[in-house]
């Protein structure tokens, strides 16, 4: 990407200082890559020091990343360095002969459509079966006219197929409360089937929660992947080199845990919500009522994938939907949302049924 001479100089002059300081750091004193932001970003630093949140309701691109790569790969490079990413087959309790667990610590619940993203969900199963000092289970739901994916995840992975009406736009906010409904774990990690998690991102979502915070985002930056980049990870090679870009700020969107009882509590995801986007600012909208613990200290890392055609269709449909909502209190969008008995298998109410015969 061509970029101005002022730009540059500005992302030299203010940018690459911030990142040199936070980069080399590895404490309080020293600074640390978790508070690395853009110059005009508002940076908290979490509780006994742990994470950072970036005040601002949107997500955002980390400018020096994009003006110069080489400090994106030094970024992910560091992030990766102290939160290793790994995978396995089967996660350590099914490689086990000890009898399972009857109660997993998380149960991660992911929603898929169509077999375009295989590749990508294989590789993202494969480091939830990696991670350690936790105990985990996996929901896939599948959100199809028919299953197809039956037959092709892990044996350890638990499906549920919701039948989809033919062109009925995909619904991210119907597939993860019907995942919901099915999980055991105490804390459910709502996640996409195109990001990889460190090993020991159940471990560290189940200790914020035993320290008492119901909404946990742990997820500092997601380090976004080029094609090249994630033909390399699908053909079993190392994430090496400078990610496309890096964001910060997704809040609920990508990847978020949540104790099982406050989720069906607020009311779970507002189906009214179609195809990506809106559900997730929603959902951290009500969720702000309850304890939250919004800094982050984790990285994930985002697979290449073609961007659907349906999203940007949809964006001022969104965006209209989200700012309708959001001028109903909190409180009581929970409580219309517990009313319609949310996350059957059947499908939600309208006016979801109209949006998806348009």
């Amino acid at each position: 990407m061509k970029r101005s001479l002022r730009l540059t100089l500005g992302a030299a002059l203010h940018d690459w200082p911030v990142f040199e300081r936070n980069l080399r750091g590895r404490g309080e004193g020293g600074g640390h890559w978790t508070r690395i932001a853009n110059r005009r970003d508002r940076i908290r630093v979490g509780p006994g020091g742990i994470g950072a949140l970036c005040e601002g309701r949107w997500t955002s691109r980390l400018h020096g990343c994009d003006v110069f790569p080489t400090l994106g790969r030094r970024l992910m490079a560091r992030a990766l360095e102290e939160w290793p990413l790994t995978f396995a087959e089967r996660p350590i309790e099914a490689r086990s002969a000890a009898p399972a667990r009857a109660t997993p610590d998380v149960s991660f619940v992911i929603g898929h459509r169509g077999l375009e993203r295989l590749p990508l969900l294989s590789v993202v199963l494969a480091s939830i079966a990696a991670q350690a000092d936790a105990s985990v289970e996996c929901l896939v739901v599948e959100q199809s006219e028919s299953p197809v994916l039956r037959e092709r995840l892990p044996d350890w992975v638990r499906y549920l197929h919701t039948p989809a009406p033919a062109r009925m736009p995909y619904s991210r906010a119907w597939a993860f409360n019907v995942g919901a409904r099915a999980a055991k774990a105490p804390v459910l990690a709502f996640h996409d089937n195109d990001m990889i998690v460190p090993r020991r991102y159940a471990a560290e979502l189940a200790t914020i929660h035993r320290r008492g915070s119901e909404i946990m985002n742990l997820k500092r930056f997601v380090f976004y992947l080029d094609q090249a980049a994630t033909r390399r990870v699908l053909a079993g090679g190392a994430i090496s080199g400078a990610p496309d870009k890096v964001i910060q700020n997704l809040e609920g969107g990508g990847s978020v845990g949540v104790d099982r009882d406050a989720f069906f509590d607020l009311g779970g995801f507002d189906e009214s919500f179609v195809g990506w986007g809106g559900e997730d600012n929603e959902f951290w909208e009500r969720a702000a009522e309850r304890s939250v613990w919004p800094w982050g200290y984790l990285p994930l890392v985002h697979l290449h994938h073609a961007e659907q055609p349906e999203k940007s269709r949809r964006d001022r449909r969104t965006a209209a939907l989200l700012d309708e909502r959001s001028r109903i209190p909190p409180g009581e969008r929970a409580r219309e949302l517990r009313a319609r008995a949310f996350g059957r298998a059947e499908g939600p109410d309208p006016p979801y049924r109209a949006e998806g015969a348009a």
